[in-house]
């Protein structure tokens, strides 16, 4: 069984939307990428709208089984906080309105789940990314990558127990962060 994840890397000014789709044994690959873009000069609600027309079509067009949207975190920068903010809850809304389910994660746990440490640079989040899902060349813009990063660790998270039994954390097929993350799933649940 595949996994179908649109992952929203949420801002106003660009909005990176990816779509992978996940087996089993945690083989992804990528079906769409892109960002929106919206200008400072325009309006809020146009914005917003903009935001959510890309959105209701990618949706409808691709038709995924789950959404994972970047966790809004706290900055210094309040204005960009409330612009992630709104933007997350346009793409949440949309969602919702489909009965799609949303998932919320946030920049270290896709940091961690793709390179294997949550305190990873964008550069390496871009370049695993880019391994992960076999690419010719990295998907640019960053938020893009970030867009794709987020629908792959959500699919990672979300079939880890099947799909950790099924592969182990030993398996070769796997690639280092997919083998890291296997094995602190593992230790995680000998510890209960």
């Amino acid at each position: 069984m595949t996994l179908r994840v649109l992952g929203v890397d949420p801002g106003l000014t660009r909005c990176g939307i990816g779509v992978v789709d996940v087996e089993r044994n945690r083989r992804a690959t990528m079906v769409a990428v892109g960002v929106v873009g919206t200008s400072p000069e325009q309006p809020l609600d146009q914005r917003l709208l903009v935001i959510a027309e890309a959105i209701d079509e990618w949706l409808d067009l691709y038709k995924p089984d789950v959404l994972a949207v970047e966790r809004v975190f706290s900055q210094l920068n309040v204005s960009t906080v409330m612009g992630v903010a709104q933007a997350s809850g346009v793409v949440i809304a949309a969602a919702a309105r489909r009965g799609i389910p949303v998932a919320l994660h946030t920049p270290s746990e896709v940091k961690a789940a793709v390179t294997g440490s949550g305190s990873s640079n964008k550069e390496a989040v871009t370049k695993l990314i880019t391994k992960i899902l076999r690419l010719d060349s990295p998907p640019r813009p960053a938020d893009a990558a970030d867009a794709l990063a987020l629908a792959v660790t959500h699919a990672w998270r979300a079939g880890s127990g099947a799909a950790v039994a099924s592969t182990g954390p030993g398996n070769s097929s796997l690639t280092p962060a997919q083998r890291a993350w296997a094995e602190a799933e593992a230790k995680a649940r000998r510890a209960r």
